[in-house]
C-alpha cells in the first residue's frame, strides 16, 4: 500500500447484513478485523460486533423509531471528526447502507468535507429475512416483482406512496421499520384494491437464533403481530409468495440460517 494511500482521510461505509454474521461479505469481514475505529447502529448484530478488535474504539450511534438518539446530524459531523488521515475508520450499517440505511447522506456530507468514502454493500433485510423465513420474493408464476417500503417517515408519510400502485397482487411488497403504522399500511393497501385476505407475514429478529416468523391474512396482520409481541427489527412481507413454500410443517422458518443448513446436510 502506498503512502499515500495509507494517510488518505477515509471512511468505509459497510453493510452489516440482517443480523447472522456468518452472512458478512468477505471484505467487510477484513474491513471490521482491520478497523481502528468501528461507528455503528443499534440493528448490527453481536455476533457482528464480536468481530471488531480489542483494541479498536468502538462508537454506538443507534436510533430507536420514537426515542431519543444521536441525530444523523451529529453522526455526519463525528464521521468526519474520526477520519483522521491513516485512521481506518469503518461505519457499520445494518443491512445495506444504501437500502433505507442513510448511506448516502453519509457519504455526501463525508465528501463535502474532503473525505473518502468506500461503500461495502450488505444483503438488506428484505433478503436475508425472508430466505431465512422461507419466503420467495419472487416465484414463477406467483410475483413477477418485489417492491422495498418504508414505514417510517415524517407525519403524513402515506400521502407520499401510490397504494393503488402498491396494491399489486404480481408484486411482493416489503416494508421496514412499519411495526408503528402496520394497521394503516393494510388498511390502506386493502382500499386500493388489495384482498383482505392477501398472505402476509412478519419476521423478527430475521437470521438469528431469536427469529420469530407470524403469517396471517394482510387484513389481520396487525392485530396478529400486536398479540404475539415481537421484539423489533420486524420486517413484513405482504402477497402471495408467503405461503409459496409453506406447507404447514413444523415451521422451518423458526431457525437461524446456520440451523436450517444443518438440516440440509451441509454444515
Amino acid at each position: 500500500m502506498s503512502e499515500c494511500a495509507v494517510l488518505e482521510r477515509k471512511v468505509h461505509l459497510v453493510g452489516a447484513g440482517p443480523g447472522d454474521p456468518d452472512l458478512l461479505t468477505v471484505k467487510a469481514l477484513r474491513l471490521i478485523e482491520r478497523a481502528d475505529v468501528v461507528v455503528f447502529d443499534r440493528l448490527v448484530g453481536a455476533g457482528v460486533l464480536d468481530l471488531v478488535p480489542a483494541g479498536a474504539r468502538r462508537v454506538p450511534v443507534g436510533k430507536t423509531g420514537g426515542r431519543p438518539g444521536v441525530s444523523q446530524e451529529r453522526i455526519n459531523r463525528l464521521l468526519v471528526e474520526l477520519a483522521v488521515p491513516g485512521r481506518r475508520v469503518v461505519r457499520l450499517k445494518g443491512g445495506d447502507p444504501f437500502v433505507f440505511g442513510r448511506g448516502g447522506e453519509e457519504a455526501l456530507h463525508l465528501w463535502r468535507h474532503g473525505v473518502a468514502v468506500e461503500v461495502v454493500p450488505g444483503i438488506t433485510a428484505a433478503l436475508g429475512c425472508a430466505a431465512a423465513a422461507m419466503i420467495p420474493l419472487t416465484h414463477r408464476g406467483v410475483a413477477t416483482g418485489v417492491r422495498f417500503v418504508t414505514g417510517h417517515c415524517r407525519a403524513g408519510w402515506w400521502l407520499d406512496l401510490d397504494w393503488e400502485g402498491l396494491a399489486d397482487p404480481g408484486t411482493t411488497l416489503v416494508f421496514y421499520m412499519g411495526t408503528a403504522h402496520l394497521g394503516e399500511i393494510a388498511a390502506r393497501l386493502i382500499a386500493a384494491g388489495l384482498s383482505w385476505a392477501t398472505p402476509a407475514a412478519a419476521v423478527a429478529e430475521g437470521t438469528t437464533p431469536r427469529q420469530r416468523v407470524v403469517r396471517a391474512p394482510l387484513g389481520e396482520l396487525a392485530a396478529t403481530v400486536g398479540a404475539a409481541t415481537l421484539d423489533s427489527p420486524v420486517l413484513f412481507v405482504v402477497g402471495p409468495v408467503v405461503e409459496a413454500l409453506h406447507d404447514g410443517r413444523a415451521a422451518p422458518e423458526m431457525l437461524p440460517v446456520r440451523a436450517l443448513l444443518a438440516q440440509a446436510g451441509h454444515a
